[in-house]
């Protein structure tokens, strides 16, 4: 039995062997994603960007001084600055500030209630342990009580958790209907993962889409924007307006997610999750991808631009869509036929004469209605 066991082990391996030679020789593929025909970068560094993504060892050089707002580039007027408390890791403990009603909601059932509730109950049980210990140790009491019912003391342990949980329940039921009841959408993109960078498709506007890659280190401190999270195309969205994110993913399980919206969800290839938020807050929230996917997880990063209505209308025209109710005037085909257009040239400057369709000739029809033949000739078969 060991000989064959052998036999086999050695046939597999030598099997094996030819395969893994190959996968280590050849090199892992680069990403190559180019930006569709409509969508136009912003600046120099978008076009680089978008034509030779960044690769982990050009996203991962240490800098020597963080990025600052006044060192953005003068190329690109038209790009928000970032700002460098909100809508990204500050270094604070806590949350990062919110600029959505559902985070600033969350926010609040997390630092008024549920944090001085866990305090209170830590430093009560701590109390109530050193107490037991000094109170009730064996020097203190060489007897001990054998006291085995109370019942008042089980009523209120029962009692105070319950209620404690109920308090607990009430606005984190509340919390979660608001984040899964949603209302209307005034927008809605669909923000598909890959490995690793996002796309995001407009359908209300066209149906547009664009390729949102992380940027080189260089790139992003020359922009004045944190590594690691900044990319060469934002996701847009106007502000104030309801903003619908249809999330999947093409390859692996990603997750779409910016703290300071409160909205992560994750991005399931062949499924389609809905999140959705609102801000009044013009900026740049930036975000990752919370689910590991791969090798470059870590180099995946989200930016969310929220601009004026006006400043939005004219990035959707400058990306060649359309804001909804505007109907895009389509090329006339005919503009050029003599036959139909009367604006051809004449011919006493120089043109042709158009060309005018003869008019058709209308004979008078019979009174008798036609009479179809079909089935006028009897068929022999069966005689």
């Amino acid at each position: 039995m060991k000989t064959p066991l052998k036999l086999i082990l050695a046939a597999a391996a030598f099997a094996l062997a030819p395969a893994a030679a190959l996968s280590q020789a050849a090199p892992a593929p680069a990403q190559t994603t180019a930006a569709p025909a409509a969508q136009t970068p912003r600046d120099a560094i978008s076009a680089n960007s978008q034509a030779a993504p960044a690769q982990p060892e050009e996203m991962n050089q240490p800098q020597g001084e963080a990025p600052s707002n006044a060192s953005v580039l003068a190329s690109s007027p038209a790009r928000t600055a970032p700002n460098a408390t909100v809508g990204q890791p500050t270094g604070a403990m806590g949350f990062q500030p919110q600029v959505t009603p559902i985070g600033q909601e969350a926010l609040w059932f997390h630092n008024a209630l549920l944090m001085p509730i866990i305090t209170i109950i830590s430093i009560f049980v701590l109390g109530l342990l050193l107490f037991v210990m000094i109170r009730f140790r064996r020097g203190a009491n060489p007897v001990p009580s054998r006291t085995t019912h109370n019942t008042l003391l089980e009523v209120v342990w029962t009692l105070v958790p319950v209620l404690i949980l109920v308090a607990i329940a009430v606005p984190s039921i509340r919390l979660l209907a608001h984040q899964y009841a949603p209302p209307k959408a005034d927008i809605t993109v669909k923000a598909t993962g890959n490995q690793w960078y996002w796309t995001y498709t407009y359908p209300d506007h066209g149906g547009f889409e664009i390729v949102s890659n992380g940027l080189k280190d260089a790139d992003a401190k020359a922009r004045g924007e944190p590594r690691l999270l900044a990319v060469d195309e934002r996701m847009v969205v106007p502000q104030g307006a309801v903003v619908k994110v249809i999330v999947t993913a093409a390859d692996v399980i990603h997750s779409w997610g910016v703290p300071a919206f409160w909205t992560k969800i994750d991005a399931v290839p062949g499924r389609l999750n809905e999140t959705w938020f609102k801000t009044d807050r013009p900026g740049v929230y930036y975000g990752q991808c919370f689910e590991l996917c791969g090798a470059r997880h870590a180099y995946m990063p989200i930016a969310v631009e929220v601009l004026p209505p006006a400043q939005f209308a004219a990035w959707v025209a400058s990306k060649g869509g359309t804001m909804p109710g505007t109907a895009k005037p389509l090329p006339d085909s005919t503009a050029a036929s003599p036959v139909t257009n009367p604006q051809a040239a004449p011919a006493a400057a120089g043109g042709s004469a158009p060309e005018t369709s003869p008019e058709p000739t209308l004979t008078p029809g019979t009174t008798t209605p036609p009479v179809s033949a079909q089935g006028a000739t009897n068929t022999k078969r069966g005689n």
